[in-house]
């Protein structure tokens, strides 16, 4: 009966975990696909430099997660991809502090990309 109240524990705090923070959007990499060559969106991706070069969307600049955010231009949608999802949500979450609005993550990054 412990483990079991403990793995329900578990399983809700990673649930609660991947919830996006409020005001920041979620979109499959299905609803990704259709905006990936809209040249009026900024498109980033939080992994490391060498997980970006083994294989990366052409149109996602490389900004791993502890990079200077504020240094992104304020007025344009934003999208952010990671390997899973979790990486980049945590990336959202920090822009959002730093006081950008149209911030989405891209749900189960690379991992779910078939492009």
């Amino acid at each position: 009966m412990t483990a079991f109240i403990i793995f329900l524990v578990i399983v809700a705090f990673l649930a609660w975990r991947m919830l996006p923070a409020k005001g920041i959007k979620a979109i499959s990499t299905e609803e990704l696909a259709t905006i990936i060559n809209d040249r009026g969106k900024i498109f980033i991706d939080v992994r490391t430099p060498s997980e970006y070069k083994g294989r990366h969307i052409q149109q996602f600049k490389n900004m791993p997660l502890g990079t200077d955010f504020s240094k992104l231009p304020r007025d344009g949608d934003i999208f952010v991809i990671c390997q899973s999802g979790m990486r980049s949500a945590r990336a959202c979450k920090q822009m959002k502090k730093l006081g950008y609005d149209n911030i989405t993550n891209i749900r189960g990054g690379m991992n779910a990309w078939k492009g």
